[in-house]
């Protein structure tokens, strides 16, 4: 799917090294972006402020507020803004961590730039697509399994009793990827793609940790679930009362 921009988009990168800065803001620049820079949390809210963003590469060993609880405040303050974290560290609690606090992706140092490039065209037609239009009422897109409600549109899931179950967001993006397609096995390299736009690799635990979590939430006994079931070496799928 291509991109049309009528206008070159705007990337920032938030690092405290300036070298790393320099080096980002030449190589996009190349390839046609905006880019600006900040050293700290409190630039990069500066900048937040003076221009549109569409994507910041957040440096996660900043000093004083870390990239993990600054990812986690530009969610709260935009849900459809393209969050990257970068990372010296390369374990699965780590990604998991990473993805738990918003981000749409969690990229490893070292890295080659031409695929740093490509994480960022990924996560960008993503959340170009999902910004929804202006409009004066949301269209309801209900889902209906066991004792639950999810209403895809707006992210919100709650009980037969009207109480709302608050999920995180790697949690509500794995239940919308099993709830979209209701009854059917999905691959946990499709559910991988679905919460953060890379491959699913045999060694990664990240897809089954964040099932774990949300059949506790949901109450789903882990010996016997009955809402979302694994299927061995294929995958995982939603079963239950399903109707839309």
């Amino acid at each position: 799917m291509n991109m049309a921009r009528t206008e070159p988009l705007t990337l920032l990168v938030v690092d405290d090294d300036p070298v790393t800065c320099a080096r980002h803001k030449a190589y996009f620049e190349r390839h046609d972006y905006i880019v600006v820079v900040a050293n700290s949390g409190a630039e990069m809210w500066q900048c937040m402020h003076h221009q549109p963003i569409a994507l910041i590469l957040l440096d996660v060993g900043l000093p004083g507020k870390d990239g993990l609880e600054l990812a986690r405040e530009l969610r709260a303050h935009d849900d459809y803004l393209g969050i990257i974290l970068v990372s010296g560290r390369d374990d699965d609690i780590d990604k998991i961590v990473g993805l738990e606090s918003g981000a749409n992706d969690y990229v490893t140092k070292p890295f080659n730039s031409r695929e740093l490039l490509a994480r960022v065209k990924i996560v960008l037609r993503q959340t170009h697509r999902l910004r929804p239009p202006l409009s004066p009422e949301p269209r309801r897109d209900l889902r209906y399994f066991g004792v639950w409600t999810l209403d895809a549109g707006c992210r919100h899931l709650e009980d037969n009793t009207g109480n709302e179950l608050v999920l995180s967001r790697g949690e509500m993006d794995l239940l919308l990827a099993l709830g979209r397609r209701p009854g059917m096995v999905i691959s946990r390299d499709l559910l991988m793609q679905a919460i953060s736009q890379r491959p699913w690799e045999a060694s990664d635990r990240t897809i089954d940790v964040l099932i774990s979590r949300l059949r506790k939430k949901l109450q789903d006994d882990p010996q016997k679930p009955q809402l979302i079931v694994t299927v061995r070496s294929e995958g995982y799928v939603l079963v239950g009362r399903q109707q839309h």
